[in-house]
């Protein structure tokens, strides 16, 4: 009877063995299809993990982030939306399994991101007060968490260009946000692109920032050294493309 339930376990022992591989293996060929620049066959192979292993942490943020990307690409709100707040599901499952997971909270703070720049008034409000909370605990316990940090940058961004009606709602709803300011996001910006110089999207952003703070100059040189990167997603040859339209308007 002894040998028949070490045997039990042993062979139960092997099969989450083989489920954790599994899903270790099918997370490792989503993130080269990211690489390879086909997301929706990379979101394919997180959504296939997680049928696997339902609560893996890695699968549940790749699925949110990839979920945030497909949703931006698309040009029907509605759509949008729905992407949107299945990023937002996948990110809370994440945080409910490891609330202090660096990658869960960049995670909800992107999805946050991405609904606040399509809501506005009351819903704009609330998910711009909670983009900051997230990446408040990524940063936490990653201070080096680049995309974290580029998301905190665009946070100081952004709500430095609230409009009066948003900062009025901001005010009588939370009393207000934490303090915002063109060069707390340059530095986040800054600090990002030094964690990681191949970052598209970050030098985009720098340059916006550098040059609604009054410094086409520094705009100018981002947006230069940023046209000679190599495209490392699929969205960034988008980004280059506006990117030289705000450098041909500053020349």
């Amino acid at each position: 009877m002894i040998r028949l339930l070490s045997l039990l376990v042993f062979v139960g022992s092997l099969s989450v063995s083989a489920r954790c591989q599994d899903v270790d293996y099918l997370v490792k060929q989503g993130v080269e299809l990211e690489k390879a620049m086909k997301d929706q066959e990379a979101l394919l192979k997180y959504l296939e993990a997680l049928k696997i292993a339902p609560n893996d942490v890695k699968a549940l943020c790749r699925t949110s982030d990839i979920y945030c990307i497909l949703g931006n690409r698309l040009k029907d709100k509605k759509k949008k939306i729905e992407y949107f707040n299945a990023a937002k599901t996948y990110a809370g499952n994440a945080l409910k399994q490891s609330p202090n997971d660096p990658d869960a909270n960049y995670s909800m703070s992107v999805a946050m991101g991405r609904m606040a720049l399509i809501n506005s008034g009351k819903e704009k409000v609330e998910n711009v007060r909670e983009i900051k909370k997230y990446c408040d605990a990524a940063l936490a316990v990653n201070p080096n968490h680049t995309k974290a940090l580029h998301v905190l940058g665009k946070w100081h961004l952004e709500v430095t260009t609230l409009n009066f009606v948003e900062k009025a709602a901001l005010k009588v709803i939370y009393g207000g946000l934490p303090p915002a300011s063109l060069p707390q996001a340059v530095l986040n910006f800054e600090k990002a692109r030094s964690l990681d110089p191949s970052f598209v999207l970050n030098y985009l952003e720098l340059a916006k920032a550098y040059k609604e703070n009054g410094q086409s100059d520094k705009a100018i040189d981002v947006l230069n050294k940023m046209q000679k990167l190599p495209p490392k997603t699929a969205d960034d040859p988008s980004y280059k493309a506006e990117g030289k339209k705000i450098l041909e308007s500053l020349l």
